[in-house]
């Protein structure tokens, strides 16, 4: 399944990503950051090995008898010196009759003459280079060094590609995949894919280079491609984008050696074996899921985090975060259940309050917080249990913000007036569990559901921020199952991505529908530059303006049909 994505804006991303290195440094901020013990890694690495070669399976579960025989190869050592001592002073036992060993028969045959030459006894006529590259017959220099420019092409973005970043799990397996997306060419596929330690929830991307614990504060702060990770477990991993083959991330905001005795048992009976430590919420980090990720593109320092410990936490990026040390600087604990969303209100408009925060939470009540004085914030009661905020950038005055429920209702609010909602939307019949607003098209939104459908809804313009209409465009069901994400692409008018529980991800241009391109063509007419798009049919067919990756099998078949043409 795909839990999450995340769009990254053209111009985002390093036209030639970097190669991870592991080198010294690298270990010594990786061992501070986290307190890994690369002995004990070693140790483990040596014993999984033994294993291999007696022919079980390392990662069996531990059972007694492993535990004893563990704890026999740790004393082999001395064991071997005391065999040494001892050997002498055995009994001999009685020979086999049968025993031929000691005649050496296998190597009756051999030839026990010396050479006494060598293997390169002929040497005369050798030729001798200074160099390999002066060398006609050393090639794998040559090669290397062609395999890396290929590389280099392969990897490389254009200033029109888009990434998507999708956090996938499969068979138990998590990890972060990096789609590049080419509008031009209609074409989707995976760049590169980075490894998690738990089940994702949910991604943020941010520009502000975090600082690394053990290196060289100066580079804290300056513009980056990065994402956030929430999942399972409390802590925030940030990965920087423009890195293939990564191994750690650039930051863990949380205290990981704190939280792992969370998950330890607390005995040893098989009833007492399911129960663990209670997870009591704290000031300085989270102790259990991250639900939410919301960055401050204004004060670009501040990640602001939502968790199903109830608490909501402020992390200051500048700081460098250690395993030990990691800490947030402010947390908010207001609400009574898990905190499903968070908001900064300037991610709607640069304009609108840097310091305003909202959030939503299953305790089915909505608060906006002002973070320079944490103990009042705005309370707004729901009728249900909420999945995603948003604020509406189109508003005169950014104070309204959209919500979906669980109830598959979607509602607007200001926060000037709270008391009641200004107008609510029965978008789905189940959850519904992303709302979005498009950032080119006034009164454009869209929904998503675990009903696998996703819509598209036009809200015409009415007084005092209420719509006269609210009108459906379009429903789709793309195929993917139950939607979990769904979002607008922050560079091209009408196109969206989405993924669910098929595991698959898709781009859908809505512009391909003929109801889409009459009830938002005046609004798009408007636009200028590189977002100006031709409705007048001079483009070339946009087919169902599905846009997905192409299986191997899709491949074999493309080039069976152009070989039968």
């Amino acid at each position: 399944m795909i839990s999450a994505l995340h769009w990254v804006a053209r111009g985002k991303s390093l036209p030639h990503p970097k190669k991870y290195v592991l080198d010294d440094a690298e270990m010594d901020r990786v061992s501070k950051m986290a307190n890994v013990q690369f002995e004990d890694a070693k140790a483990q690495l040596e014993r999984a090995q033994r294993d291999i070669a007696r022919g079980k399976d390392p990662f069996a579960p531990a059972t007694a008898d492993d535990d004893a025989e563990n704890d026999w190869e740790d004393d082999a050592s001395s064991d071997d010196e005391m065999k040494d001592d001892t050997a002498a002073e055995a009994p001999k036992t009685a020979e086999d009759p049968d025993d031929l060993s000691r005649y050496n028969l296998d190597e009756y045959d051999d030839d026990n003459t010396e050479a006494t030459a060598g293997a390169f006894s002929n040497i005369r006529g050798l030729a001798v280079y200074q160099s390999n590259s002066d060398d006609p017959y050393v090639t794998v220099a040559d090669d290397a060094e062609k395999d890396d420019e290929e590389e280099r092409e392969e990897l490389e973005v254009y200033p029109t590609d888009n990434f998507l970043i999708t956090a996938k799990t499969e068979d138990d397996v998590s990890q972060l995949e990096a789609h590049i997306y080419a509008a031009q060419d209609s074409n989707l596929y995976v760049h590169h894919d980075l490894m998690l330690p738990s089940f994702p929830l949910c991604l943020e991307w941010l520009d502000y280079a975090p600082a690394r614990e053990g290196s060289d504060q100066n580079t804290s702060g300056a513009a980056g491609n990065y994402i956030a990770v929430g999942t399972m477990d409390p802590e925030i991993e940030i990965w920087s984008m423009d890195v293939v083959d990564g191994m750690y991330p650039d930051a863990i905001l949380g205290r990981k050696h704190e939280t792992d005795a969370l998950n330890a048992p607390l005995g040893t009976g098989k009833k007492k074996r399911k129960q663990s430590k209670p997870r009591v919420a704290n000031e300085a980090y989270h102790v259990d899921a991250v639900l939410s990720l919301s960055w401050n593109p204004v004060a670009r320092n501040l990640l602001a985090s939502a968790s199903a410990d109830c608490t909501v936490k402020l992390w200051d990026l500048s700081r460098p975060h250690s395993s030990e040390s990691s800490a947030a600087f402010r947390s908010f604990a207001a609400h009574s259940d898990k905190v499903q969303s968070v908001a900064w209100q300037c991610k709607a408009s640069s304009s609108s309050n840097p310091a305003v925060l909202l959030t939503g939470s299953y305790d089915k009540t909505i608060r906006v917080f002002d973070t320079r004085t944490p103990d009042t914030a705005s309370i707004i009661s729901i009728s249900s249990d909420v999945e995603s905020v948003v604020w509406n950038g189109w508003s005169t005055d950014t104070s309204s913000f959209l919500c979906s429920l669980e109830s598959g209702l979607v509602q607007s609010f200001d926060i000037r007036s709270p008391q009641s909602a200004q107008w609510t939307l029965q978008a789905h019949d189940t959850a519904c569990t992303s709302v979005d607003i498009s950032p080119h098209i006034p009164g454009c939104i869209l929904t998503a559901s675990s009903d696998r459908s996703v819509k598209l809804w036009n809200l015409s313009s009415g007084e005092e921020g209420k719509p006269s209409a609210i009108n459906l465009v379009l429903s789709r069901d793309l195929g993917l199952g139950k939607i979990f994400a769904a979002k607008w692409s922050p560079d091209d008018p009408l196109t969206l991505a989405a993924a669910g529980s098929a595991g698959q991800v898709q781009v859908f241009n809505a512009l391909s529908n003929a109801a889409v391109r009459k009830t938002f063509g005046d609004r798009l007419r408007t636009l200028t530059g590189a977002q100006k798009v031709d409705l007048d049919g001079s483009e070339p067919s946009r087919g169902d303006g599905i846009v997905r990756i192409q299986d191997d099998d899709e491949d074999d078949e493309d080039e069976a049909e152009d070989m039968q043409e």
